[in-house]
């Protein structure tokens, strides 16, 4: 089962985003995650299997320039997260399609996502779930005296 999260949701969500983004603290998260849900501009949608949740997905309206898309605003995946046990399943793709679903119905026509350069299960699971790559690119940072 796939539905929207909601605020008191918060602490389930920010558990699942922490095995995603385990660098940043679960609290932290967890406040992030209520303040996002008085959002309109993100949803993030939770997975549940026999009423224990097992994944998550989070997206958000883009209005400024997103790499190789050509409207606006831009239906943006920030995150998607699914337990190694229940991999495999088909649950990323339903938490996908609610993220697109969701997109669409904010008007949005195009949607886009990232990953690290050299995180190769993200990039094929993009893949995998027909996006098509339009760039790579390195950071830099310098610091200024």
């Amino acid at each position: 089962m796939i539905r929207k999260a909601e605020k008191n949701d918060k602490n389930v969500t920010a558990e699942l985003a922490h095995l995603l983004w385990p660098d940043v603290e679960q609290n932290e998260l967890a406040d992030e995650f209520e303040r996002l849900a008085n959002s309109d501009d993100v949803a993030v949608f939770l997975a549940f299997e026999k009423n224990a949740p097992v994944g998550f997905a989070q997206t958000g309206l883009r209005h400024d320039y997103v790499e190789g898309c050509e409207s606006n605003p831009v239906g943006y995946l920030e995150g998607i997260y699914v337990k190694a046990e229940y991999r495999g399943r088909g649950i990323a793709r339903e938490l996908l399609q609610s993220c697109e679903d969701w997109d669409r119905e904010s008007g949005c026509h195009e949607f886009a996502s990232d990953c690290e350069l050299d995180n190769k299960e993200s990039l094929r699971f993009h893949l995998n779930a027909d996006f098509r790559e339009t760039n790579r690119i390195i950071c830099f940072l310098k610091k200024l005296k």
